[in-house]
């Protein structure tokens, strides 16, 4: 159960950042075009998972952004927050809240996850700067016993975290791609980097669960395991300059998951 809502609540967010669109694929500033949102924005997500036949809401996902300073500078806030129904809170609880900063060319700033999960309560957080050109991580992890673990890392290209990914690649550009097209991804989290690809599956209108439906493009999300590519996630996004995630589909060694935009303004 824990192992499902993990992957579930993080899915959302994997939709990840890839090189093509970036002014250079080494410059560390990151800065990229916004041609997705504009002011604020909020969209809403139900989740459910398969139980022996049975299709079970599992909780529901609210992403707000707005428009808000981040230390005297222009920014942007965007927030996931997460919790899990009161049927699955019998058996394991959670409540997350992820909030990043950005600037509006979505250069990451800061990245905050604070994490209620059955008993444990844990926070990581990310800070970044750009000195002489390159991107700076500093990372620091409160862990549910009370411990604190700090790093930093220096890098040579531009890094992010899931979240501040997930609005940049709303500016992906996609127009020409063919079944089969592969981006390879490098995200950034924990003490490495996480070496995964995105591939191109295509076109399907799907049906979200505000009843109305959504030309989409299908995006599956791979990551190595045990040498061999597996999927762990398959978007279906909207196919028009926003790149709205509609549905997703989990793909899990016990069973299968979904999640269903259920409304957003």
């Amino acid at each position: 159960m824990t192992r499902l809502l993990a992957i579930i609540f993080t899915a959302i967010l994997l939709l990840p950042l890839p090189g093509n669109n970036a002014h250079s694929t080494t410059n560390a500033q990151c800065t990229y075009e916004n041609k997705a949102f504009r002011g604020s924005e909020t969209i809403n997500y139900n989740l459910y998972f398969n139980w022996k036949f049975i299709w079970l809401k599992a909780g529901t996902a609210s992403l707000i952004t707005t428009q808000i300073p981040y230390k005297g500078t222009q920014a942007y806030r965007t927030s996931l927050v997460t919790k899990t129904s009161k049927t699955i809170d019998r058996y394991f609880r959670m409540r997350d809240t992820i909030m990043v900063y950005f600037t509006p060319e979505l250069t990451p700033l800061y990245y905050r996850k604070g994490a209620s999960e059955g008993k444990r309560y844990y926070v990581d957080e990310v800070w970044y700067t750009y000195p002489a050109g390159k991107c700076q991580t500093t990372q620091r992890h409160l862990t549910a016993s009370g411990d604190i673990h700090t790093a930093k890392h220096l890098y040579n290209r531009c890094v992010s975290d899931m979240l501040n990914s997930f609005q940049r690649v709303r500016n992906l550009e996609t127009k020409g791609w063919k079944e089969g097209h592969v981006v390879p991804l490098d995200i950034a989290g924990g003490e490495e980097l996480t070496k995964a690809k995105l591939i191109y599956r295509g076109k399907k209108t799907i049906k979200a669960d505000n009843d109305q439906k959504y030309p989409c493009l299908i995006l599956s999300y791979i990551e190595k395991e045990d040498g061999k590519d597996k999927e762990i996630v398959r978007f279906f996004v909207t196919d028009d300059q926003r790149h709205i995630p509609i549905r997703l589909d989990l793909f899990l060694k016990f069973g299968s998951a979904k999640a269903f935009l259920s409304h957003m303004k």
